[in-house]
């Protein structure tokens, strides 16, 4: 197995966790990943990458990485990031700007580092898993613990 930025941050921050190598054969969405590595949907997380726009006509960029099976709440989400709204970043935006595509984008080891939040119910599992920063790679790791190594922060993220 190739080691990926975010395993190599990882292991750096000396944090433990196993990797899970898959084939995408059933598509890329994080409920199918769960699913390929029968393990619960509300542990098996995404991640998604958003933007809010500046007061100098710029963008800021949150990262918010929530259960598979739940909806990004940007209500929620920009009170997090103490904006006034954040929309999902386009697509084609985000390989430039995080080095990641679509289906593997990791919370670590973006090109650039950026706010990331961690829905709050990943506290509630001893480990969870989030991409490992390349379609077809999952880890499992202790979200407090990754939290503490990014400078994530835990939120309520998701719609009720």
């Amino acid at each position: 197995m190739i080691k990926t930025n975010a395993m190599r941050i990882i292991e750096t921050a000396g944090i433990r966790f196993k990797t899970y190598e898959w084939e995408p054969i059933n598509g890329l969405d994080a409920v199918s990943v769960a699913g390929y590595l029968k393990k619960p949907a509300e542990q098996t997380f995404k991640t998604l990458v958003t933007e809010a726009p500046t007061n100098q006509h710029g963008f800021d960029h949150f990262v918010f990485v929530i259960p598979a099976n739940k909806d990004l709440s940007v209500k929620k989400a920009a009170t997090a990031a103490k904006v006034k709204s954040v929309e999902m970043l386009p697509l084609k935006k985000l390989l430039p700007l995080t080095g990641y595509v679509h289906g593997g984008c990791s919370p670590v080891g973006m090109k650039k580092a950026f706010p990331v939040f961690i829905d709050e119910t990943a506290i509630l599992f001893d480990t969870f898993f989030v991409s490992g920063g390349k379609i077809g790679l999952t880890l499992e790791i202790n979200a407090e613990e990754l939290a503490a190594a990014i400078g994530a922060e835990f939120a309520d993220l998701t719609l009720d």
